[in-house]
């Protein structure tokens, strides 16, 4: 009688079997396919970021070179505040995507970006066009 009893153990059981091996399958594919797009949003954001940084970096250092050292002390603020924005950029950790103050240190760059805009009175507009990447005159 055992035999009989072990035969429909099975069959009653087969379905908690199968529930679970379809859990462990569907767990195993769904860290898969979530490490393959995790990567691909993260390579996207780093180089969006990246990007923006090159940007204001390029900005900051050509507005740096622009203004001269020896003008008054209103130049000379505008001059410490772009060497302290050119100072935050370089000092990003940009070889640590697991740096733990990352999206703070990203907006206090944009805050400064923002203060040395309305310093030197420009308006900027950092926007990439890709449509129409290259020189034109």
């Amino acid at each position: 009688m055992e035999s009989a009893d072990d035969l429909f153990e099975g069959i009653v059981m087969s379905e908690e079997r199968y529930r679970g091996e379809g859990y462990e399958e569907g767990f195993a594919e769904g860290n898969h396919v979530g490490e393959a797009e995790g990567k691909q949003y993260g390579a996207a954001y780093g180089a969006s970021a990246g990007s923006e940084l090159g940007c204001y970096l390029g900005f900051a250092s050509t507005w740096r070179l622009l203004l001269s050292p020896s003008a008054g002390e209103k130049l000379s603020k505008k001059i410490k505040t772009l060497d302290s924005l050119i100072t935050m950029i370089q000092s990003f950790p940009t070889d640590d995507p697991s740096h733990d103050k990352l999206q703070d240190e990203l907006a206090a760059i944009r805050g400064k970006v923002k203060q040395v805009c309305s310093m030197l009175n420009v308006q900027p507009d950092f926007r990439v066009n890709y449509e129409n990447s290259g020189l034109s005159f």
